[in-house]
């Protein structure tokens, strides 16, 4: 299921949807890529506003980043590889190599300061899940 929201970036915008055989040709060939993973806008409709700002945001950095929606069917497999907990979920990769993710609905002021964060990264490995946060710490 999506969302004219979500079908806008890519009628309006241009945002390919990736899907396992377009994904690797994206990520590896593209530089510093910003992945939107929407799931299902139904169950979550943050998704429709992150729908809204992600053209605002690779707007504001000026063409360092290139944007892509995930496809459902590869959105399990690359949230495991990716360790995001939540949805929606915007992970930012360079040359294929993880930066960071922004997961959930925030202020416009902090998705600008946390991919101000991100890009300055080095690449590295997705962080680990941390059960306590997930499930809650059983005392």
């Amino acid at each position: 299921m999506t969302s004219p929201l979500i079908e806008q970036l890519q009628t309006r915008h241009g945002y390919p949807l990736l899907d396992a055989d377009s994904y690797d040709h994206f990520v590896y060939g593209a530089g510093t890529v910003v992945l939107f993973f929407c799931n299902d806008p139904l169950h979550f409709p943050e998704s429709n506003d992150v729908a809204v700002i992600l053209p605002e945001l690779v707007k504001a950095f000026n063409g360092r980043l290139q944007a892509a929606i995930i496809a459902k069917p590869i959105e399990r497999e690359l949230q495991a590889r990716f360790r995001f907990t939540g949805w929606p979920s915007l992970v930012f990769l360079r040359n294929g190599e993880y930066l960071g993710a922004i997961t959930g609905i925030k202020d416009w002021q902090e998705y600008r300061q946390e991919t101000v964060r991100i890009l300055a990264a080095t690449p590295d490995e997705p962080p680990g899940f941390d059960l306590d946060k997930v499930c809650g710490a059983v005392r």
